[in-house]
C-alpha cells in the first residue's frame, strides 16, 4: 500500500513537473532554432540600402532593390486594423465582463465570437473581397453590365478584413484580463460612491492594463504575420503608389494610397521565396530577419509599458 501511494505521488508531482519542463524546453529550443536559422541566413543580406530602398520586380538579385514599401505597408496595415478592431474589442470585453447577464443572448454572443475565431483566414479574405467591392474602398474600379464595382483590393479593404480576423482574439483576451481584476476593487469603488461606469473606466480597466496590452500585442502580431488576407485583399504589389504617381511619403497621395494596392513583409517574403514568383531566397531571408526584429521590438515595448504600469500600481 505504501509503495502504491508513493508511486501515485511520484506520478502526480515529479512526472508532471518533468513533462512541464520538457514542454518548455522544446518550445524554447524551437524558438531559438527559428531565430538562429533566420539570423544566420538573413543577417548578411541586411543593409541600409536593403531597408530603405524600394523593391523591384526582377529575377536579378543585384537589381531587386529593398523592402522599404513592404515595411511601410506592414506598419500601415497594422495601424488600420488595430484602429478598427481594438476599440470594438475592448468595448465588447467590457460589456461581457461587467454588464452582460448570463442569459441565452449572451451565450449566443459568446458562441458567435468563438465561431469567428475559428473561421479560416482564407474564408475571411474572400468575404472581405466580396463585401468591399464598393469603389469608395478601392481606387481601381470597372463596369460589369452597367454596374460599377471596385477591384476589391486596397489597404482599406485589407485593414477592415484584418480587423474582423483579430477582433475575437483581442476581445477574449481583454475579457480575461478584466475578469482577473479582484472583486474587492469594484466593491471598494462603489462603496466610495462611484457609479458602475466610473468604477469600470477608472478602476477595472487601468488595473487590467497589462492584460489589455497583451491583447493588443496578440492582435498586432496576427496582423503582421498574416499572408493570405494580404495576398487576396491587398493585391501584394511590391510598390504602393497613389493616384497621380505620388510616392507613399507624399501627403498628397496618402488617401489614394489607402485605396490602392501594396504589400507587407509577409507577402514580400512569399513572393521572393522559391514558392513565389521572385525566387530570391536571400531577399526573403533578409525580410524574415527584419520581420522578426519588428516583432521582438513590439513585444519589448509592450513589456516596458506593462512593467511601468506594474511599478506605478505598487507605488
Amino acid at each position: 500500500m505504501k509503495s502504491t501511494g508513493f508511486l501515485k505521488l511520484f506520478l502526480r508531482e515529479y512526472l508532471g513537473l518533468f513533462l512541464v519542463w520538457v514542454a518548455s524546453a522544446v518550445t524554447f529550443t524551437a524558438c531559438i532554432g527559428i531565430f538562429a536559422y533566420v539570423f544566420i541566413n538573413g543577417i548578411s543580406h541586411v543593409s541600409p540600402s536593403f531597408i530603405f530602398s524600394e523593391p523591384n520586380p526582377t529575377m536579378n538579385a543585384a537589381n531587386s532593390g529593398g523592402i522599404s514599401t513592404p515595411i511601410i505597408g506592414t506598419l500601415l496595415l497594422t495601424i488600420i486594423g488595430m484602429i478598427i478592431a481594438f476599440p470594438w474589442s475592448l468595448a465588447g470585453a467590457i460589456y461581457l465582463s461587467e454588464y452582460a447577464k448570463k442569459d441565452k443572448l449572451t451565450g449566443l454572443f459568446r458562441i458567435g465570437i468563438d465561431v469567428l475565431s475559428g473561421v479560416p483566414t482564407i474564408v475571411i479574405a474572400i468575404f472581405g473581397i466580396a463585401l468591399f467591392t464598393n469603389p469608395m474602398f478601392s481606387g481601381l474600379s470597372f463596369m460589369i453590365h452597367g454596374i460599377n464595382r471596385a477591384f476589391g483590393r486596397s489597404f482599406l479593404v485589407a485593414g477592415i478584413t484584418m480587423a474582423i480576423m483579430v477582433l475575437p482574439f483581442i476581445m477574449k483576451t481583454c475579457e480575461e484580463a478584466l475578469k482577473s481584476v479582484q472583486e474587492l476593487y469594484r466593491e471598494a469603488s462603489i462603496a466610495l460612491g462611484a457609479s458602475k461606469w466610473q468604477t469600470t473606466v477608472k478602476v477595472v480597466v487601468p488595473t487590467a492594463f497589462n492584460g489589455i496590452m497583451t491583447a493588443a500585442t496578440i492582435g498586432m502580431g496576427r496582423i503582421i504575420g498574416e499572408t493570405v488576407i494580404v495576398w487576396l485583399t491587398l493585391g501584394a504589389t511590391l510598390r504602393m503608389t497613389g493616384q497621380g504617381d505620388y510616392s507613399w511619403w507624399n501627403p498628397l497621395g496618402w488617401f489614394s494610397i489607402l485605396r490602392g494596392t501594396g504589400s507587407t513583409l509577409t507577402s514580400y517574403i512569399y513572393y521572393t521565396s522559391p514558392a513565389g514568383e521572385g525566387n530570391l531566397p536571400s531577399n526573403a531571408f533578409g525580410a524574415m530577419f527584419i520581420l522578426l526584429v519588428i516583432i521582438v521590438i513590439l513585444n519589448l515595448i509592450v513589456n516596458y509599458f506593462s512593467y511601468s504600469s506594474k511599478n506605478f500600481e505598487e507605488d
